[in-house]
């Protein structure tokens, strides 16, 4: 479905390069099928490999694939950049060897900001492979339009040291080998981490044991009263997951940890939603349907909360109607 780039981008892409920076600068790059890494990967003289053009590229530059190849994989270290495949361009990204990422991002800082849009990240089921891997102190990681399928462990790992914010939206994460979307993580957590991960419209399915999982358990807020990882699941649909579709689980001597689930599906899972120790999933508007079990908080502490106006049948196993909450 993604054949052929829209001219009006090829017109502006080579403008920009051409007439809105100075002769060393490269705010902006590009890859093609047809290109060198040896290039100095302008729009005429394109690169071949997204690494070479994230070498490349100004700190907070742009990398944009003109054609449909194979680009990856790609390691990222302490820069803020942006790869791009427009409409009508399939840029494919793979899994490098046993264990590896289809796209590493490492060593970045809480300013560092990371932006993937219409990429497709296929494993092939490589052993222990991850379509993206973040970690770093804080930073941004925003994934648009993507297709991330097949890894051997999970589709996206975020493990920020301190907090982080991680952003996907229309994008579909399926078939991986253990989680769909991992959240974890680390460090002492000085202020509030509300909004750490939007999940908007996107399609979780089949992924062998979670869907979504919010996992506070290495993050320790400087005030209990006051510090908790917030995750927003909106618009979207999470579907199969041997252990559970959407699991949040802490303990009461590091970060509380919530997830809102929001005009949104979870069906097909052994558990659609658990929720464990010091944390909770509220729900409101939504459906859990069709999983072996409906919900739980297995060992105590944690809750699934509803506002009343949920769907929550057909399920095999039932544990009764979740704590209501009101509308504030």
């Amino acid at each position: 479905m993604r054949t052929a780039i829209p001219l009006t981008v090829l017109v502006t892409g080579l403008a920009c390069s051409l007439f809105t920076a100075p002769a060393q600068a490269r705010a902006r790059v590009f890859v093609a099928s047809y290109g060198n890494d040896s290039n100095p990967c302008t729009f005429g003289s394109p690169c071949k490999t997204f690494q070479q053009a994230v070498n490349v590229v100004d700190p907070n530059g742009e990398v944009m694939a003109i054609d449909s190849a194979g680009f990856g994989p790609i390691s990222i270290t302490g820069k803020s950049v942006t790869i791009t495949s427009p409409p009508g361009v399939e840029a494919g990204i793979v899994a490098p060897a046993v264990g590896g990422a289809a796209i590493t991002i490492n060593s970045v800082s809480k300013d560092t900001v990371i932006r993937l849009s219409g990429l497709t990240l296929d494993g092939a089921n490589i052993l222990n492979s991850t379509g993206i891997s973040f970690s770093g102190t804080g930073g941004n990681l925003t994934v648009r339009d993507c297709v991330i399928r097949n890894f051997g462990q999970d589709g996206i790992d975020f493990f920020p040291d301190g907090g982080g914010v991680l952003s996907v939206s229309n994008t579909v994460v399926s078939d991986n080998g253990n989680t769909g979307i991992a959240y974890y993580p680390s460090g002492a957590i000085s202020s509030e981490a509300f909004g750490s991960v939007i999940l908007n419209r996107v399609e979780i399915s089949n992924n062998r044991n979670y869907g979504f999982f919010l996992w506070g358990a290495h993050s320790t807020p400087s005030n209990f009263n006051t510090v908790w990882l917030v995750a927003k699941v909106i618009e979207s649909t999470v579907s199969g997951g041997g252990v559970a579709g959407v699991y949040v689980l802490t303990d009461n001597s590091h970060t509380g940890s919530v997830i809102h689930l929001f005009h949104s599906v979870v069906t097909g899972a052994k558990v659609g939603l658990r929720a464990e120790g010091n944390a909770g999933v509220y729900i409101a508007n939504s459906m859990v349907i069709g999983n072996e079990k409906d919900w739980e908080t297995p060992n105590g502490g944690g809750a699934v909360l509803s506002f009343g106006d949920n769907n929550i049948q057909y399920n095999s196993q039932t544990s009764g109607s979740p704590q209501l909450v009101p509308y504030e």
